[in-house]
């Protein structure tokens, strides 16, 4: 469980939070950008792996944090959910990468726009938050917009309910594991490190890799390290000190900059794929409304409050 947050540290991880998700909003430029050079979606998440560990262990140096690091491997039960943690990132950076280099920035979009459901939904389940007739609207129209989806598809919109679950699954894990942010993520590096390594020998021993192959590909592989790293620590360090339901709203904004690029780059717009879109906007104009509305009268039952002292 997430340890209760001063105000201070709200604020700071509400920054944090707003943060990464505008970083992950243009990271599909990256991803296409890299795509375009040749190279295939397990060879960039691999190296997405490799050059995110140099990333982390430096942040876990500068923190201070090598005896937390010590202190994980200790811990059996640190140790498990971490390596489940892992294990949703990993699928869930497969199918973004995937989609995103396949022209499918649209149907990811959507995928992020359904993970605060799955948010609101754990935090209630799990984490005992509160949500109100506002939140159930929200949550229930945004619904219907998948809803219609899937009946234009003739089918679940898999790679956008897969996205969905796999994030959402990963910040629950997250919040309940009790490491730090910096700690964690390392951690989950070197458990998938392997893998990423023995495919990137692979590659380079049957002459089909493409590091090393120009200084452009090769920087462009290295940057996915600090691209990775940098905004999933701050969710990671957002997410345990935050409701699930206030980093739900947050994750509107990174479908919304992605569905921009998606239009942009001339996807398929369909009238049914457009009616999908607006109900899910209006369930989270919903849901800001309920959030306004929320913050408001905390803010007068302190003024109230203040004023009787």
């Amino acid at each position: 469980m997430a340890a209760a947050a001063a105000p201070g540290d709200s604020r700071l991880a509400l920054t944090a939070g707003t943060l990464c998700y505008l970083i992950w909003g243009f990271v599909p430029l990256v991803f296409q950008a890299i795509g375009r050079m040749g190279v295939s979606p397990w060879e960039l998440i691999s190296h997405r792996i490799l050059w995110s560990l140099p990333t982390a262990a430096l942040l876990v140096g500068l923190a201070g944090q090598s005896g937390h690091l010590r202190q994980a491997f200790r811990t059996p039960g640190t140790l498990a959910w971490l390596g489940l943690s892992s294990l949703l990132i990993s699928i869930n950076w497969m199918i973004y990468i995937w989609a995103v280099t396949s022209g499918r920035v649209l149907e990811a979009s959507l995928g992020y726009y359904i993970t605060p459901l799955i948010n609101m939904a754990a935090g209630a389940l799990l984490f005992r938050e509160r949500i109100g007739r506002l939140g159930a609207l929200a949550m229930a129209l945004a619904a219907v917009g998948v809803a219609v989806q899937a009946l234009a598809l003739r089918g679940l919109p898999i790679v956008a309910v897969a996205l969905a679950l796999s994030f959402g699954g990963y910040g629950v894990v997250r919040k309940r594991v009790a490491a730090d942010a910096q700690t964690g993520f390392l951690v989950e590096c070197l458990v998938v490190s392997l893998p990423a390594l023995a495919y990137v020998l692979w590659l380079a021993r049957h002459g089909q890799s493409h590091f090393g192959a120009s200084p452009r590909v090769s920087a462009w592989l290295i940057a996915c390290g600090p691209i990775t790293a940098g905004p999933l620590v701050l969710f990671a360090w957002a997410a345990r000190r935050i409701p699930l339901s206030a980093m739900g709203f947050l994750q509107f904004l990174s479908p919304s900059i992605s569905f921009g690029i998606g239009l942009a780059e001339g996807e398929a717009f369909t009238p049914a794929r457009a009616l999908s879109f607006a109900f899910i906007w209006a369930g989270a104009a919903v849901f800001l409304c309920g959030a306004w509305t929320r913050a408001r009268s905390v803010r007068l039952a302190v003024a109230e409050v203040a004023a009787a002292e």
